[in-house]
């Protein structure tokens, strides 16, 4: 959420930045809101300041005597508790009125975000790796997976339905190794703490990161009577780890990984990469989450993006770095870096990981603080996340690149030990 205290101060710039990512800022609402909310408040401020004066005067006006100045006194403070409930009453629904839009405004883009209204104005950093050169016409990972006997897309259809998958004999092997590599990667070289959390998260966690109220559609919530849904994302969880917490200043940086499922209905996106596993309800990722002080984000972004980038270098994947426009980022993000890899089934290069820095846009969500050793008052972290990576299409990835012509796959080197020495993966 943004900073109430900005939007009353700034609100031209407040709107005039959230309109390079297209978002009309209601600003003739917000300043009625905002006036009505601010009347009510001093209202009911000079209300208990008037009642807190009389009630202190009845005790003095009963020591020296003057009982009917004290009668007229205790009859004030009645009226006067009466009016503010009156106001406290009206108070309320304007301040909820004013939470829940604000709950719906999109993070401010960074200033150096790049213009643009989409993802076509994304501007490329960098390119590492070279594409593979086939001799052969490359097949895509449903061809693949189909001649390595290893990939169901019509099992899944009929046990749960469209956009699963069943995975068996090498290739669930290679699901798993990836996750293994990713995970030791992440926690051995960069440092990453790694914790497993629950894959069923509540809405207070879903509204402190940001998908409720705004992206309802696109979860899977659990009948009944708890406030369960399944975690679109494992952001969700591990950031949430910070929720309603004052961390120690020591504490910080604080990087977590986790491996969970992820859910999504992909609502919107039918009929888009309909085949195979691209764009699935249930999918697999290594997510990295950092929890900053708010001088030291910009710096934990770069480095955030290293650490997913590392992974595909390991892989022996060409990638490319994209900036994502102020028009093309996500709703909490004050700057996105995405990463893509070339798949060479659909000759283009496709994101597999996105990074991101929210500043404190979560952590106000969520009331996450650490405590300043210099003021010695708690102030808002500043919170980060990226793929590391997402696995489905990391394996994709794998696959397409490490084809060969007779429909096998070389597994790259830093797996092998995973899968016990194996090099490649055979058509059956």
């Amino acid at each position: 959420m943004l900073d109430p205290k900005l939007i009353r101060s700034d609100l031209d710039a407040v709107a005039a930045g959230l309109a390079r990512r297209g978002f009309e800022l209601d600003v003739v609402r917000l300043r009625a809101l905002e006036e009505r909310r601010k009347a009510l408040q001093v209202t009911a401020e000079q209300l208990k300041a008037e009642r807190n004066s009389r009630s202190k005067s009845i005790g003095e006006l009963m020591q020296s005597g003057q009982r009917d100045a004290a009668e007229a006194a205790k009859a004030d403070v009645g009226r006067l508790k009466a009016e503010l409930e009156s106001v406290e009453s009206q108070f309320d629904p304007v301040a909820d009125e004013l939470n829940a839009y604000l709950e719906g405004v999109p993070n401010l883009p960074a200033a150096d975000v790049p213009e643009g209204p989409d993802e076509s104005a994304n501007v490329e950093l960098r390119r590492r790796g070279q594409p593979p050169q086939f001799n052969f016409p490359a097949r895509d990972h449903v061809d693949l997976g189909a001649g390595l006997g290893g990939m169901d897309f019509e099992t899944a259809t009929l046990i749960t339905g469209s956009r699963f998958v069943v995975m068996q004999g090498a290739i669930a092997s290679l699901h798993r190794a990836l996750i293994q590599f990713m995970l030791d990667t992440h926690t051995r070289a960069h440092g990453y703490t790694e914790v497993n959390v629950p894959y069923i998260v509540n809405g207070a966690s879903l509204r402190g990161t940001g998908q409720l109220p705004k992206f309802g559609a696109d979860l899977f919530r659990l009948e009944g009577d708890s406030d369960y849904w399944l975690a679109p994302t494992a952001e969700v969880p591990v950031t949430n780890m910070v929720r309603d917490r004052i961390l120690e200043a020591a504490a910080l940086p604080l990087k977590l990984t986790a491996h969970t499922p992820c859910f999504r209905s992909e609502a919107g996106s039918y009929g888009k990469d309909t085949r195979g596993m691209i764009r699935q309800h249930q999918f697999e990722k290594v997510e990295l989450v950092q929890v900053v002080k708010p001088e030291t984000s910009w710096d934990a972004l770069d480095e955030l993006v290293g650490h997913a980038e590392a992974i595909l270098e390991r892989l022996g994947l060409a990638y490319r770095t994209l900036d994502l426009c102020a028009g093309d980022l996500g709703f909490a993000a004050a700057r996105t870096v995405d990463l893509e890899v070339w798949l060479p089934g659909q000759s283009c290069y496709r994101e597999i990981s996105s990074c991101s820095n929210f500043q404190d846009f979560q952590a106000r969500r969520m009331h996450a603080r650490f405590r300043n050793p210099e003021s010695k008052k708690p102030e808002l972290v500043h919170t980060l996340n990226g793929s590391g990576l997402a696995v489905g299409r990391t394996l994709v990835a794998v696959l397409e690149n490490g084809q060969q012509q007779d429909g096998s796959v070389v597994i790259p080197e830093v797996l092998r030990g995973y899968l016990g020495g194996m090099e490649v993966i055979e058509p059956v």
